[in-house]
């Protein structure tokens, strides 16, 4: 209640409407979806009716009002998804096989910090700013700090080794199975090229599973990794300004 007085209405929604373009974001680039695959699901189910205009305003920040049947769509697609696709296989071979084909390649649901799935009312809830993203979420990466986290990541999940020597074991920890996104994580850990900010959010939670596979899971989740990361940049400049110093 201290937080409902203190923080201005203006501000919460302002805050609720980027957390949930974020959130948006974030499962489309894990999943590697455009913004029809969820319109699509929806209708294809006949769960609700979510427009790919509507998606792309709000992965966008730039849906001010959404209707209450928007998030209701969205936690029904949430929901199917979470329960895996073989219970809904049967009726998109025969009403959109095309759909089925991408969902196949991947159907990431997004959970709450208790492991169900987000229902219309925690979307809501996150929208209007009345509670925070789950905490595997919670992160906000601009396009300069993406570079820099590229960087950290290698170095951090090489542990010190050449890409040539770890290579194999690395690749076998990253659960991603997208051939355009294992190639693309290759090249990172590489130094081949960078993640750009788009890219290294809808990464994260695999990059975090793959850390947990080749080091355990010390970390508390998503978020704590990304301070590591952070963290790991901080080694990496400070040693290259000694090293220009000097």
């Amino acid at each position: 209640m201290t937080d409902l007085v203190i923080k201005g209405f203006r501000d919460r929604l302002a805050n609720g409407r980027r957390a949930m373009a974020h959130l948006i974001h974030v499962w489309h680039e894990r999943n590697g979806w455009s913004h029809k695959v969820l319109p699509a699901l929806v209708e294809s189910l006949d769960i609700g009716r979510v427009h790919n205009s509507q998606i792309s305003n709000l992965r966008n920040g730039k849906l001010a009002s959404p209707s209450p049947e928007v998030f209701l769509a969205l936690a029904q697609a949430n929901m199917v998804l979470d329960k895996g696709i073989e219970f809904i296989q049967d009726r998109l071979e025969t009403a959109h096989p095309e759909l089925l084909k991408v969902l196949i390649d991947s159907s990431v649901s997004i959970q709450g910090d208790n492991g169900k799935p987000l229902g219309a009312g925690d979307l809501f809830e996150i929208f209007v700013g009345l509670v925070p993203l789950p905490s595997s979420l919670d992160w906000f990466i601009e396009d300069d700090e993406a570079v820099i986290l590229s960087a950290a990541l290698s170095e951090y999940l090489s542990n010190g080794k050449s890409w040539r020597q770890c290579r194999d074991q690395v690749m076998k920890a990253y659960p991603v199975v997208k051939a355009t996104r294992r190639e693309r994580f290759a090249e990172v850990m590489a130094g081949l090229r960078d993640y750009t900010a788009e890219e290294l959010d809808g990464e994260l939670c695999d990059l975090y599973a793959t850390n947990c596979e080749l080091k355990g899971s010390f970390l508390k989740g998503t978020d704590d990794f990304v301070e590591e990361l952070r963290k790991k940049a901080l080694e990496i400049n400070q040693t290259s300004f000694v090293i220009k110093k000097s």
